[in-house]
C-alpha cells in the first residue's frame, strides 16, 4: 500500500512538472473583431421621382464688364434611374437622373446688362453618377460623383438672349433607407458645376462668358425590382 501511495505521488509530481512546458508548446487564441455584414441586399434596378432646391452662383465677364458674382435660386424635380451590386457590406452603384430646373439669378451691371439686368436660367439638368455606399441592413450611407448636363440660357437687359448645352461634373453624398419591400426614400446633396457658356457678339455686344454653379438639396424615393 505504501509503495502504491508513493508511486501515486510521484506520478502526480511529475504531472504538475510537465504542465507548463505542454501548455507552452499549445497555440495562443487568435481573436478577431467581429465582421458587420448587411442581411438586407440593395442589388438590383431601381427608378425613381427626386425633387429639391438648388442655390448657387453666376458670373458675367467680357472686356468691358464684369458683374461678379450673383445669386441663383430655384426648385427642381425629375425622374431617377440606377443599379445597384452589393459586395458584402459594400454597395456599388451607377445612377442619372435628369431634372426640369427653375433656378435662376440676375445682376445689374453697366453695358451689356443695363437696368433690367442679366438673367442667368438653368432650365434642365441631368447627372450620370457612380456610388459607393456602405450599408447598414436597410440604411445606406453614400458618396457620389460624375458627369453634370444642362442648358445655361443667358437674357441680357434689351431681352435678347442665347442658350448652351454645357457639360461639367456633380459630386455629393446621401443617406438611403429601404423600406416596405422594394421602396426606399433618400436624401441627398450635390454640387453642380457645368463650367462656362459664351454669349455671342451678336447676342451679348461683346463675346461673354457666363458661369453657372450650383449646391442643390434633393429628397427622392425609389423602387427596386
Amino acid at each position: 500500500m505504501k509503495r502504491f501511495l508513493l508511486t501515486v505521488g510521484a506520478g502526480l509530481m511529475a504531472a504538475a512538472m510537465a504542465s507548463p512546458s505542454f501548455a507552452a508548446d499549445l497555440p495562443r487564441p487568435v481573436y478577431k473583431a467581429p465582421i458587420y455584414v448587411s442581411s438586407f441586399s440593395w442589388t438590383g434596378f431601381y427608378v425613381g421621382i427626386n425633387g429639391g432646391y438648388g442655390w448657387g452662383k453666376s458670373n458675367w465677364s467680357n472686356a468691358a464688364i464684369s458683374t461678379g458674382d450673383f445669386n441663383l435660386k430655384g426648385a427642381l424635380i425629375g425622374a431617377t434611374l440606377g443599379y445597384n451590386l452589393q459586395t458584402g457590406s459594400f454597395v456599388w452603384g451607377l445612377e442619372a437622373d435628369a431634372d426640369a430646373s427653375f433656378i435662376k439669378g440676375s445682376a445689374t451691371t453697366a453695358g451689356v446688362c443695363g437696368a433690367a439686368g442679366c438673367e442667368t436660367r438653368n432650365r434642365w439638368l441631368a447627372t450620370g453618377r457612380g456610388r459607393i455606399g456602405y450599408a447598414w441592413d436597410r440604411f445606406l450611407p453614400y458618396i457620389t460623383g460624375g458627369v453634370a448636363f444642362g442648358d445655361v440660357k443667358m437674357t441680357t437687359g434689351t431681352g435678347a438672349s442665347e442658350n448652351k448645352t454645357k457639360v461639367g461634373y456633380a459630386l455629393g453624398g446621401g443617406v438611403e433607407y429601404a423600406f416596405m419591400g422594394p421602396w426606399s426614400a433618400k436624401i441627398e446633396y450635390l454640387y453642380a458645376d457645368l463650367g462656362k457658356a459664351t454669349c455671342g457678339a451678336a447676342t451679348c455686344g461683346l463675346d461673354t462668358d457666363v458661369k453657372f454653379k450650383a449646391h442643390i438639396a434633393k429628397l427622392g424615393v425609389n423602387y427596386r425590382f
